[in-house]
């Protein structure tokens, strides 16, 4: 998985930027769409989920960035630094669905909804930078 390490240095601030924003913008037609053919929970549901992963996005963004300022680390020591912060960070989101399901179905549907539209997003604008750049071989 180093394709992205393989890119230029301003390709993932500007990545990051463009899913933020397409995230945003799916975000919004999906809740729009979503009031039509489901409780308003769940349209609520998918602005919260779209807005969990954007926050988690930016939590990982500002980490990776602190530990970049450090300099030199063994890989160990990064993964360490991340591994940690990044594990708690996504259980914690784990557990919000997960009670949100309970309590309330729709709304808990709809986060997770609003998480997989995020994750979709992401996906699809990584696919397009590569493939601008060359490429994954």
């Amino acid at each position: 998985m180093l394709v992205l390490e393989n890119l230029p240095t301003d390709t993932l601030p500007r990545l990051l930027r463009r899913t933020t924003l397409s995230a945003i913008i799916v975000g919004v037609v999906g809740f729009v769409v979503t009031i039509f053919v489901a409780p308003l929970l769940a349209a609520l549901g998918v602005v919260i989920g779209v807005g969990m992963a954007i926050a988690n996005l930016r939590f990982l963004d500002g980490q990776t960035a602190k530990v970049e300022m450090r300099g030199e680390q063994s890989t160990k020591a990064v993964r360490r630094q991340l591994g940690g912060r990044t594990t708690a960070r996504l259980a914690l989101m784990t557990v919000v669905v997960i009670a949100a399901v309970f309590l309330n179905a729709p709304l808990g549907i709809g986060i997770v909804s609003g998480l997989v539209l995020y994750q979709l997003v992401f996906v699809v604008n990584v696919m397009r930078v590569v493939t601008s750049q060359g490429g994954m071989g």
